[in-house]
């Protein structure tokens, strides 16, 4: 594909403004693994070099990655719930957990509008993230 290719979806991480250089790479890491296994047309097909040596497959289109407030995360999580999008999430509460288990647990025990939410990984079509993306912008 060209540099020309327009999607038609996108895929977006928006990551609450606060947060420390290590942390918004952890959280962007952890999100869009979330994507790549639930939705599997994200992923392209694998790789392979000259040598014939060969490497997993990765998404095949762009991640573009935005951040905002905690208030613009606040409400880009609630227009992706009321548009049924694919969505991955990060709380606060998992930057103390050590696995998986823990972060399950971590998210389960708090009610959706209590969730102190760090990211957010969304896929769809183009306009509805965008439309979910409102009042963020491009990460720097």
């Amino acid at each position: 594909m060209s540099e020309q290719t327009r999607f038609d979806t996108k895929i977006a991480v928006l990551l609450r403004e606060d947060l420390e250089t290590w942390q918004r790479l952890n959280v962007t890491a952890f999100l869009v693994s979330g994507l790549g296994t639930a939705v599997p047309e994200v992923i392209g097909d694998p790789y392979e070099d000259a040598d014939d040596v060969p490497y997993l497959p990765m998404f095949r289109q762009p991640v573009l990655v935005f951040e905002g407030t905690k208030e613009t995360l606040t409400a880009a999580h609630t227009r992706t719930l009321s548009r049924a999008l694919p969505r991955a999430l990060f709380t606060s509460d998992l930057f103390a957990t050590g696995h998986d288990r823990d972060n399950r647990a971590a998210v389960r025990a708090v009610p959706t509008a209590g969730l102190d939410l760090v990211g957010l990984a969304v896929y769809g079509p183009r306009n509805a993230v965008d439309k979910v993306l409102k009042g963020a912008r491009m990460h720097p």
